[in-house]
């Protein structure tokens, strides 16, 4: 796959693309990362109700879930590597090709997942197997968010750049919603049917999903910026991405990774981990358990929307920082709600644990870690903050939150401490940067709004403008 033709230099603040090839990249940004996280996320879901039983039938229950959940984590541990992989290659040869061999990995690793045998039928080889097309799951998703956000980003115009960056996040609870509903009714189905060969329908069908994705993406073009930036200096000539990103901006990547923490938190905890925990305490009908998650989804694409909308009129500094007060105010009411049992109270934990919560902590993110970077490094910077975000905030938690609750004697304060601590380190790491919302892409570069051209990056890196002096 070949990178467009180099385009001539663009003059200041006009590095947008047009209406129309806008519209197309932001469904392509959104498409991809649906994809991605349909598949990522479905796995998460049926680690909680189907591989303990199905690959670990082996061992009792509690244990069971607990190493298919470490099953999960291995995919989140694989993502940071996956950040610096891709990250890498979408810095030196552009971000369109590699968003198209990060759908093919994903897609073909998920349908694998439902073809496989069970522990009944080839012993300790299906967890293994099971656990190496985890890995390559993490491995694609690790390098899709960035690129997928960046393409967005960086072809927007200033004035929207959040609300641009936001598609590739309403692609994760899209794919969320999809895949959910996808298992959902599956479990329709007489459980020893679903746990046979209903489950498997969701990830086969991940094969015709890749497809649509790499077709939508094969017709978006590279990012004007890059293209610059790439026709300044050769990129043989231009320092590893990955050795620039930490010497030159060691404190912005720390801020990409602390601000990410809370979001991460969010969606592990509830996400993952409350779906297993309403089913596994027979608090509420899976089916329901389900359904009311896909509703969730719904509502977070609604507060990622409004999150993004209002930092760029307002500042993402600003709009982040409120996502995580409401997060430390509300982690406490949450898992109370989720003690009471109900589906009103189960329904009401999941829009403000998961919708309200990760929308405003999630919702600007994406422009917030792209303004802390120039393009030479930035989709290493945003996908390796990104992804130690994940693992960090969001791989562990529900291994984590488990033996939180057994430490506690079944109380759910535990956990809502130790979302509480993630939500305040995310908060001092906002508290720690300053808002580049309205600074022209030029000047996230090191350069000025007059026009100066885009060579510093490639040769000396902009100095780390990120971080409060």
């Amino acid at each position: 796959m070949t990178t467009p033709p180099p385009t001539p230099a663009t003059p200041a603040g006009t590095y947008h693309a047009s209406p129309r090839d806008m519209r197309r990249i932001l469904f392509s940004s959104f498409l991809g990362t649906a994809v991605e996280y349909y598949d990522f996320i479905l796995y998460a879901t049926a680690a909680g109700i189907v591989f303990n039983q199905v690959f670990f039938s082996g061992l009792d229950p509690a244990a069971a879930l607990f190493v298919s959940f470490g099953t999960l984590a291995a995919g989140y541990v694989a993502r940071p590597l996956g950040g610096l992989l891709f990250g890498h290659l979408g810095d030196r040869i552009g971000r369109k090709a590699i968003l198209i061999g990060t759908v093919l990995i994903m897609g073909i690793a998920s349908t694998l997942i439902g073809l496989l045998p069970t522990s009944e039928q080839i012993g300790v080889w299906a967890p293994i197997l099971l656990v190496s097309l985890r890995l390559a799951q993490g491995i694609a998703v690790g390098g899709e968010w960035g690129g997928a956000m960046l393409l967005a980003f960086e072809n927007s115009k200033k004035e929207s750049r959040g609300f641009a960056a936001s598609f590739a996040y309403m692609g994760a609870p899209a794919g969320t919603i999809v895949g959910t509903l996808m298992l959902s009714l599956m479990s329709m189905l007489p459980q020893d049917q679903f746990l046979n060969w209903g489950w498997r329908v969701p990830f086969i069908l991940s094969a015709v999903l890749m497809g649509l994705a790499i077709f939508i993406r094969m017709k978006v073009s590279e990012s004007r910026v890059f293209q610059e930036l790439s026709t300044a200096v050769e990129a043989k000539k231009r320092p590893v991405p990955a050795a620039e990103l930490f010497r030159e901006h060691p404190k912005s990547l720390l801020i990409a990774i602390g601000s990410g923490l809370s979001g991460q938190m969010a969606q592990g905890l509830m996400g993952a981990w409350a779906i297993s925990f309403a089913v596994q305490q027979a608090v509420l009908a899976q089916t329901e358990v389900l359904n009311i998650k896909a509703l969730g989804g719904v509502a977070t694409i609604l507060m990622i929307i409004i999150a993004s909308r209002l930092s760029d009129r307002l500042g993402r500094r600003k709009v982040l920082i409120w996502g995580n007060l409401a997060a430390i105010a509300l982690a406490f009411p949450v898992m109370s709600l989720l003690e009471m049992g109900s589906t009103v109270a189960f329904m009401l934990a999941i829009f403000l644990g998961l919708s309200v919560i990760q929308g405003f902590t999630s919702g600007p993110y994406g422009a917030f870690v792209g303004e802390l970077f120039p393009t030479s490094v930035r989709y290493s910077g945003t996908s390796i903050g990104y992804q130690l975000a994940s693992t960090l905030g969001a791989g562990f938690t529900p291994m984590i939150a488990t033996a939180l609750v057994m430490a506690g004697g079944g109380s759910l304060w535990l956990v809502a401490c130790l979302w509480m601590a993630f939500s305040a380190m995310s908060l001092v790491s906002l508290l720690a940067a300053r808002d580049r919302s309205t600074e022209d892409i030029q000047e996230l570069d090191g350069t000025t709004a007059a026009g100066s051209e885009i060579t510093a990056p490639a040769v000396a890196p902009a100095e780390d403008t990120a971080v409060r002096s």
